[in-house]
């Protein structure tokens, strides 16, 4: 079983981390116990709930896939810590996950009471309405005089408190295993012992490019629509709306096909799929005037073709020695790209049909609901407000709700890789694989994944559930000097100076992802680092901030972890390379190699990054999806990367153009009324909560204040929508700015909703240079000041 443990204070140093510390190797060998801090989740504030800040909605999605969660609580002024307080706050709001959840309580403390006043406050607080734990009855682990405790090597010394410890958590195991059985592990539920709780005509998982695209076809097609996503609001849309916006296009049907055969090489794919397909790419431009209401702009004329050849080189085609490439291009809304602005225009068609269509965010499914008699799938199980819902689908269900790109034993599983640090969305959990997987639904694809960023599609290290931050600038500092990559055993395992193509790197013929390591880094002297510093502008202001420097190869290898022995003797075949012109061991360009000068000695450590997973339940040219006799599912259809067409290799834009011709295929099918069920008509029950149409009220500013001399400004620029800023303008003068709403990335845009309007407010002046790597976002929030500062003339 899969436990999470909450160090319950915010201190650097605390008793009680100790002592979950010691029961994740304690117990380590049968059951895993994941230890998650509260340090960096921001103050509970009742008037800024929404969005739901990341630190947040990350810890609820950790909890919400546990098999239980053990509370490690200190006891300050005989109650529990006030960041305690805070983190359950935040759990019980807009997020629910400790809802039927089994947890046991643990404390540590300096006097006898082991913090027993503490965890009574605390089973009468997760006892609440809104919070709905289910606590472990007795058994209290109170660890009292705990700096006696623990020995030199933080392991308990009484052997009657281990004891004692041992008995709680093997009661608590039989309590989580009885708990989980009756709230969170059933079995797909059968149509006939169902109560619903609510009907639809068509439900969508999944509030990406997929989900957006056949959400849309099915209400064009006469259906009542839901369309369910786990993310919150602010985080919706999947990996669409972290990508590069453009689509797969060709202009010949003959070249097209014959390109993503050579790309597919040994692997087969279903032809008439893989002909419905490539019919949808040729057909791309029509697409978008038909039905995203744009004139398309064509990726090879205005940037390869044009005067910024630079940006598009390599990248369409990304395969130019195939059959067929010439016919390739990409086709993107307007000209630019990691803007959003695909996103927003699928996301606005939704909006559009909010009649048609209810749209239901940080509600996660959790299982199909299949027809005894025929199989077909007549509804869905739906985490909504705290509560598991029955919601039927008269006509069909479509999964697109992504891959498993932050589901760390799927990665293990499938791909064979220890971590991978995901770019796009967090909350592709591999939800759709595993409901998939309890209604007898065949897998293909599993162990395709796409990968992307710098070297051979790599980030700097990440932390657990952080974004890898996407680096596509060119950088030839990486591989030009005295600097190489090493693996977990200090040695080199690709060419430095290869452009990846999604991740592949040439490998016997054909491209491949190299072997993800578990902690491989990027290695260079002195020399090198004068070469980064005398650099007017990285491509990443972190980086002198991420190194670790040492004297000697030795010691460097000492804090990397890495036998001394072998990294030395990397590098001295590499400074033998350098010196003979001839790289033996990965035939990297002579011209870029350095041999090493004397220490000092830098390493920064890398990670290989997830672009997106392809792998799901197969699917044919109706995306109808396949049960293991290769028959459809009835009623049961997919689109987008869960299950993705994609195999082998891979061109970029080659799943946009999925999620829009499969998104529109399975939409449009699953609308269609179908007669083939034995469940009796629909009665709903109307005593849970099922909220409306999340989307419904985005655009109303009427809960936004101004004072004197304020004016609201508003862009919809920005990657996450709309940029609400007040300004405050007197004397002729901009006295202060604030983006009082936003739904910007945490990681890069972050940065430039805390940086520009200090910048504006100096410069008095809207138009201040952008934030590095946040073009898209400070553009939003300076688009939104001019919006403010016109009202000004008018005042």
């Amino acid at each position: 079983m899969k436990f999470i443990g909450i160090v319950g204070t915010n201190a650097d140093y605390s008793t009680n981390r100790i002592l979950l510390q010691y029961m994740q190797k304690h117990f380590g060998a049968q059951h895993a116990i994941e230890i998650c801090e509260i340090n960096q989740l921001p103050l509970f504030n009742e008037n800024i709930v929404t969005p739901t800040p990341d630190s947040v909605a990350q810890l609820a999605a950790k909890i919400d896939a546990a098999d239980g969660v053990i509370i490690a609580t200190p006891e300050y002024d005989h109650s529990i810590p006030a960041a305690l307080k805070s983190a359950i706050e935040w759990l019980s709001c807009k997020v629910h996950p400790l809802t039927h959840k089994p947890v046991m309580i643990v404390g540590a403390s300096y006097g006898p009471q082991g913090t027993s006043r503490a965890q009574q406050h605390l089973r009468q607080i997760l006892d609440s309405p809104g919070v709905g734990a289910i606590v472990l009855p007795g058994n209290e682990f109170l660890l009292g005089h705990v700096k006696e405790a623990f020995d030199g090597d933080q392991q308990l010394k009484d052997a009657q408190t281990i004891s004692f410890l041992e008995e709680c958590f093997t009661h608590y195991l039989d309590f989580a295993r009885v708990i989980n059985h009756t709230y969170r592990k059933e079995a797909p539920k059968l149509a006939a012992k169902t109560t619903w709780n609510g009907v639809y005509d068509v439900i969508v998982i999944g509030f990406g490019a997929a989900g957006a695209t056949a959400a849309r076809f099915a209400a064009d097609n006469g259906a009542k629509v839901l369309l369910t996503d786990a993310a919150p609001e602010g985080h919706e849309g999947g990996n669409v709306r972290y990508a590069g916006q453009v689509v797969a296009t060709g202009s010949d049907y003959d070249k097209m096909l014959a390109y993503y055969k050579a790309m597919l090489g040994p692997i087969d794919l279903d032809s008439d799929l893989l002909q419905t397909y490539v019919h949808g790419m040729v057909n791309m431009r029509q697409y978008f005037r038909d039905y995203l209401d744009v004139e398309p702009v064509s990726y090879n004329d205005t940037y390869k073709n044009g005067s910024r050849g630079e940006v598009a080189k390599g990248l369409a085609p990304e395969y130019p020695e195939y059959e067929g490439a010439d016919t390739f291009d990409l086709t993107t809304v307007h000209e630019g790209f990691f803007d959003a602005a695909l996103w927003k225009n699928l996301r606005q068609h939704v909006v559009d049909r909010n009649q048609n269509i209810d749209v239901w965010l940080a509600s996660p499914a959790q299982h199909l609901i299949q027809d005894p008699t025929t199989k077909a799938i007549i509804g869905v199980t739906i985490k909504r407000n705290g509560q598991s819902v029955n919601i039927q689908a008269k006509n069909g269900v479509v999964l697109a709700c992504g891959g498993f790109e932050t589901d760390k034993q799927a990665i293990q599983d499938y791909l064979g890789a220890p971590h991978l640090a995901p770019i796009g969305t967090l909350y592709n959990q591999g939800d759709g694989i595993k409901m998939a997987e309890e209604i007898g639904a065949d897998m293909w694809h599993m162990k395709s994944y796409e990968g992307l960023g710098l070297l051979s599609g790599m980030t700097f290290a990440t932390h657990p559930g952080e974004r890898g931050k996407l680096i596509l600038a060119p950088w030839p500092d990486l591989y030009t000097g005295s600097i190489f990559v090493v693996g977990d055993d200090g040695s080199r395992y690709f060419r430095e100076d290869e452009a990846n193509r999604h991740g592949r790197l040439y490998d016997h013929g054909t491209w491949r992802i190299p072997t993800a390591q578990d902690h491989p880094y990027l290695i260079f002297d002195q020399k090198q680092y004068d070469q980064f510093k005398a650099a007017k502008q990285l491509p990443d202001p972190d980086f002198f901030s991420r190194l670790i420097k040492a004297d000697s190869l030795a010691d460097l290898a000492a804090q990397m972890q890495l036998n001394p022995d072998v990294l030395q003797q990397t590098v001295t075949e590499f400074n033998s390379f350098a010196k003979n012109g001839v790289d033996y061991s990965q035939h990297r360009d002579a011209a870029t190699m350095r041999a090493f000068a004397a220490g000092p000695y830098y390493a920064v450590k890398l990670e290989s990054g997830m672009l997106n997973t392809q792998g799901g339940p197969r699917r044919n040219a109706k995306a109808e999806i396949l049960n293991t006799k290769q028959q459809p599912i009835p009623h049961l259809y997919g689109a987008g990367e869960l299950g993705g067409a994609n195999a082998n290799q891979y061109a970029g834009g080659s799943n946009l153009a999925e999620c829009l011709i499969f998104g529109k295929i399975a939409g449009e099918n699953a609308a269609k009324a179908k007669g083939e069920t034995t469940v009796a008509p629909v009665t709903t029950t109307a005593n849970v909560d099922l909220g409306g149409n999340d989307l419904s009220s985005e655009d109303s500013l009427a809960g936004i204040s101004v004072g004197p001399n304020q004016y609201l400004g508003v862009s919809e620029a920005g990657i996450g929508g709309q940029v609400v800023v007040r300004v405050t303008y007197a004397d002729d003068k901009i006295q202060a700015v604030e983006v009082v709403k936003q739904s910007e990335s945490e990681d890069v845009g972050k940065a430039a909703v805390e940086q520009l309007p200090a910048k504006m407010v100096a410069a008095n002046s809207y138009d201040v240079d952008a934030v590095s790597g946040a073009s898209a976002s400070s553009n939003a929030i300076k688009s939104a000041v001019k919006n403010a500062l016109a009202k000004t003339v008018h005042a």
